[in-house]
């Protein structure tokens, strides 16, 4: 898949997956995050080769993150969202909101899905709402996994 960069200033959104700071992406989300706190570094490593990712820079510096997961026809899981705080308030989760929304392979997708239970506001601006029929969706979700993994 092409890289895509886009730049603002001083800031770039790359997809470009040799750029990633995996250390500090582990870091925030092992130890900043209730979805993935605890999560092994090579678990992360894992999910990160087989996602289309983008990294957000302030200069050089790793200062947020997404991942999709998709099979690029029908259907996207967006996940693993941050900024970090220093950098919140800038509009810089809405653009990056933008280009993952904008990114070529990502369009005519049937749906869309995300967990999320802090920031709503900014979902609901591209699109996401609540589901309309909850009684149709079914998990298996391990809320400890990473515990068991130490």
């Amino acid at each position: 898949m092409k890289i895509r960069e886009a730049h603002r200033n001083e800031y770039t959104i790359s997809t470009d997956t040799n750029k990633l700071d995996i250390t500090s992406i582990h870091n925030f989300l092992a130890n900043e995050t209730d979805w993935a706190n605890g999560i092994p570094l090579d678990t992360l490593k894992t999910s990160i080769e087989n996602s289309l990712n983008f990294g957000l820079y302030y200069k050089d510096k790793q200062i947020g993150f997404a991942r999709i997961i998709s099979d690029y026809s029908t259907i996207a899981y967006l996940g693993d969202v941050y900024v970090l705080k220093e950098y919140r308030g800038k509009g810089l989760s809405k653009w990056l909101m933008h280009e993952i929304m904008e990114h070529p392979n990502l369009q005519g997708l049937r749906r869309w899905i995300l967990l999320t239970d802090t920031a709503e506001w900014l979902y609901k601006k591209f699109g996401f709402t609540a589901l309309a029929n909850p009684e149709f969706y079914m998990e298996k979700h391990n809320r400890n996994v990473y515990k068991r993994m130490d």
